[in-house]
């Protein structure tokens, strides 16, 4: 069925509100409601596709949702079921539990939670919009731990600097006041959480400091020396109850900097130690709270944090679906589930840009509770042999990564301690076995330093056999905004830098380091490298003759936790050395087999499109419209015409419409003097024209290039023409991403296309078809690239290398037939501008039916079957340019040398 938009799902979760008793078919029924295909759904009901542990109170379909139907405590039963062995076995999207008359719900990939009475499910329709493709572009409230948190120590921050301004002048003091934060974030941390007695830290500080301040920093000194020696009996009396914490955060260093108080600072301080430090998530609050300490960064709070959706499309298809499998399959034998733990506590996790910290810490969490899943159910299986385990065997000396930022990288290594004990609260809950923190016995693999020229391998050693796993989130910055610093890094890597996204150091250095080893690498990042010259540029060198893509995610909308969300457009990519592995393209929350995915992301050969002077296809020339170079002269507003016809009528056979992209699209007017060589004379006796074409004239000759230099003698003329006096096609250059199809269009004779469009002449309508067709769009989408978000269509790249096959009589009339539709429809609607026609959101009925008639036809003519996704055009698409270029390579005549 067609994707629901968020009004039809919301509609279709209406019904269901309100009742006043529900029962088991409540969950088929919130299935349907989302899109579920009705197939699978009656499967389910009937029990054939249910892998529920108790069918007879639990439904249950792989990847979707795991639903208990209770008797007793819902959250209680939630609470269990989001760890146990049969959940994560089965990876469901959404856990509830319900008693009919409450309902409890938690997201599997966001940890958010949902309790509600069950009556009032569609007040909360939008909870479960990913099972109907859409991820929640959710916010985090004011009050959200994470956000509260980090705002309180802003404030604090901001106190600090004010009381101690001369701290940043030195040579160290930005780095100390980072240590320092970074040590208040752990003690508040390990009070509320049982690393130390309850508000331990900040009674401490109440009690044994003076209310205007002024011995804080002493204290806090000494509580930090205290918590770096390992006997009690070397600490002073009123400290001997902090406990040992080791792991070099609290070690003393010569550059330490304890700041002055003042009262304010102090009341601050003791402030924050009432907030509600366990409910914090090291993989969100790291990235807030460098936002704080990091000039120019605070107001984008969160902005550049990956959302958790987001880590886990690199996580999941990388490992940790291959891991869930191989714990499906050996789900009830002993004999498979051990050598699955010994398998998992040997992988390397290397974020080689890792922030602060938010993948390894997700990939870590996501393996502790694979680890405590395969413990529970081997404890299952083995009741007389209790698994006794006193210790995780996934360590924190397995997570490595790089960070350009010295902050960050204490940040990373202290979110991973918090990540750490989170679980080892989670594993004491499951098998009451208590993992105690402290003393820190691992300090982390994570590294300062500029990862595009540091070695990777000294900072994790691939031996070439090892399980090691390279992902992130690596900075994007296209080529124009990258600094001579961000220049001479990307240099060193590849000789075909200034076209490069800086990105692109790191899929190449990637290459490099998983080349011949089992590694494997993902990375999310722009989707610009997908597209356009990039293509060619990189890849060839990425991927060379040895290494694949082995999954991807199409373009998505990059999102996050934070109440601005960065506007980029994102793919994950998937690099390993080739294998017989299957190789998966995701797209719209569909899993697609791959035969081979090339670095467009489609679904056939590795193909680089390069520029082409003519059209490989049986199309018409297309070609840049034309350029006046004239300083504005030639070109006239609507007011600017008026007025010059009043003056002198007799000019209008000179006046021509001008329309480039953004006339055309917006339904703007301008116009144009097109005046001939014999008419200059006489037309330069109307002042108005005169004084226009001196001002032409002049601004040529002030020009630096000598072919505008010689355009001067003739200020009639455009600096280059293209215009045919026969009707017209206008390609814009440029398009909103938001549109489904380009708005391309016919323009009468008289109007004049300018430079800042494409322009065919004298085009049949079968080629306007063509042009307007969603094969030629996913084309465009694919090869084109961006310039900025909007789509830039290139004669070139996209339109010459558009692959069409022979096409007869009978199919370019068929063809003729739906493109006048098109034109009909929006001839009809001509009051609204392209624009508003091809808004995505307002396009009349009509005109959407007349283009699915353009698009069932056009996609005739590359495949028998009907598509189901844009993947399976394109795939098609490039399996026919690869053809066509095969077929013109075999024309050409074959070069002899001389005898």
């Amino acid at each position: 069925m067609a994707r629901l938009n968020l009004r039809a799902v919301e509609d279709r979760v209406a019904p269901l509100g309100g009742h006043e008793s529900y029962d088991r078919g409540f969950i088929f029924d919130l299935l349907l409601a989302y899109g579920k295909p009705k197939g699978n759904v009656t499967r389910l009901r009937k029990g054939s596709l249910n892998v529920a542990a108790d069918p007879d109170h639990e439904v249950a379909q792989k990847n979707v949702v795991y639903f208990r139907e209770t008797t007793g405590d819902p959250l209680r039963d939630v609470e269990e079921l989001r760890t146990s062995p049969h959940v994560v076995r089965y990876n469901p999207r959404f856990v509830i539990a319900t008693d009919y008359s409450e309902l409890l719900a938690v997201d599997m990939k966001t940890s958010e939670n949902l309790m509600i009475p069950i009556r009032d499910i569609d007040k909360h329709f939008t909870f479960f919009l990913p099972w109907a493709g859409m991820e929640k572009a959710y916010y985090v409230a004011e009050a959200h731990a994470d956000v509260k948190a980090a705002e309180r120590m802003g404030k604090l921050f901001d106190e600090l600097l004010k009381t101690n301004p001369d701290l940043l002048d030195l040579p160290y003091g930005r780095q100390a006041l980072n240590v320092f934060f970074t040590r208040l974030l752990f003690c508040f941390f390990a009070e509320d959480t049982g690393i130390f007695t309850d508000n331990q830290f900040t009674n401490a500080v109440g009690s044994h400091t003076q209310a205007d301040g002024s011995d804080v920093d002493d204290f806090l000194s000494d509580v930090f020396t205290a918590l770096d020696t390992a006997d009690p009996q070397d600490k002073p009396a009123r400290l001997a109850a902090f406990p040992y914490v080791n792991g070099r955060l609290f070690t003393v260093r010569e550059k330490d900097v304890v700041p002055k108080f003042t009262k304010r600072a102090r009341d601050l301080l003791i402030e924050l130690g009432t907030l509600m430090w366990q409910e914090i998530n090291p993989d969100i609050f790291g990235s807030m709270f460098q936002a704080i300490v990091t000039p120019g960064k605070r107001s984008d709070l969160g902005q550049h944090y990956t959302s958790v959706p987001n880590i886990l499309k690199t996580i999941e298809p990388l490992f940790l679906d291959e891991l869930k499998e191989e714990f499906d399959a050996g789900f009830d034998n002993v004999k498979k589930l051990e050598p699955l733990l010994d398998r998992i506590s040997e992988i390397k996790i290397f974020d080689p840009a890792c922030g602060s910290g938010n993948f390894l810490v997700i990939a870590y969490k996501e393996l502790r509770r694979l680890e405590h899943a395969i413990l529970e159910r081997l404890a299952e299986l083995t009741p007389k042999h209790q698994v006794l385990f006193a210790e995780s065997k996934i360590n924190i000396e397995n997570f490595y990564g790089i960070e350009i930022d010295d902050f960050a990288v204490e940040i990373a290594i202290l979110s991973m301690w918090i990540a750490k004990h989170q679980m080892n609260a989670e594993f004491k809950e499951k098998f009451g076995v208590s993992i105690p923190l402290i003393p820190l016995k691992e300090t982390g693999r994570i590294q300062p330093g500029n990862s595009i020229t540091i070695d990777w391998d000294s900072v994790c050693p691939n031996n070439r056999i090892d399980e090691i796993y390279v992902l992130g989130n690596p900075p994007y910055l296209g080529s124009r905004n990258q600094s001579a610093e961000q220049k001479q890094d990307l240099a060193a890597v590849t000789s075909k830098y200034k076209s490069l996204d800086y990105v692109s150091a790191w899929l190449i250095k990637g290459s490099g380091y998983i080349r011949d080893t089992a590694a494997k690498l993902s990375f999310v990042t722009t989707n610009s490298i997908t597209q356009g010259e990039q293509v060619g540029l990189l890849w060839p060198q990425v991927l060379a003759q040895d290494l694949e893509i082995g999954f991807a995610y199409t373009s998505f909308k990059w999102s996050n936790h934070a109440k601005k969300s960065a506007g980029v457009t994102c793919v994950v990519l998937g690099i390993r050395n080739i294998s017989s592995d299957p190789k998966y393209i995701f797209t719209d929350e569909i899993r697609l087999d791959a035969k081979r995915i090339n670095p467009y992301l489609a679904d056939g050969p590795d193909i680089w499109i390069s520029r082409r002077s003519a059209p490989l296809s049986e199309l018409p020339k297309l070609g840049f419209g034309s350029m006046p170079n004239d300083g504005g002269n030639l070109i006239l507003t609507d007011s600017e015409k008026d007025d010059l016809l009043a003056t002198a009528p007799q000019l209008r056979p000179y006046l021509r419409g001008f329309s480039g992209s953004d006339e055309f699209i917006k339904g703007k007017t301008r116009w144009c003097l097109v005046i001939p060589d014999d008419a200059v004379s006489e037309a330069s006796k109307i002042p108005a024209i005169k004084r226009r074409l001196d001002g032409i004239r002049a601004h040529r000759e002030k020009s630096t290039e000598k072919s505008t230099n010689a355009k001067a003698a003739t200020p009639n003329h455009f600096y280059f023409w293209a215009h045919q006096d026969t009707e017209s096609v206008i390609v814009p250059a440029t398009s909103s991403e938001r549109r489904e199809y380009i708005p391309i269009g016919y323009l009468d004779k008289n109007v004049v296309i300018s430079n800042s469009a494409n322009a065919a002449y004298d085009v049949k309508p079968w080629v306007f078809a063509l042009l307007t067709s969603k094969s030629h769009m996913v084309w465009l989408r694919s090869v084109g690239g961006k310039l900025k978000t909007d789509y830039r269509y290139s004669n070139t790249i996209v339109y010459n290398n558009f692959p069409v096959p022979p096409l007869s009589n009978r199919v370019k009339e068929q063809l003729t037939v739906v493109a006048l539709r098109v034109l009909d429809v929006r001839e009809y609607h001509c009051e609204k501008t392209p624009a508003e026609l091809y808004d995505p959101e307002k396009m009349p009925n009509d005109l959407r039916a007349a283009h699915a008639e353009v698009d069932l036809l056009v996609d005739s003519l590359y495949s028998k079957r009907k598509y189901e996704t844009d993947e399976e055009r394109l795939s098609d698409l490039f399996a026919m340019y690869e053809k066509m270029v095969t077929e013109e390579e075999a024309k050409k005549p074959v070069k002899r040398g001389r005898k």
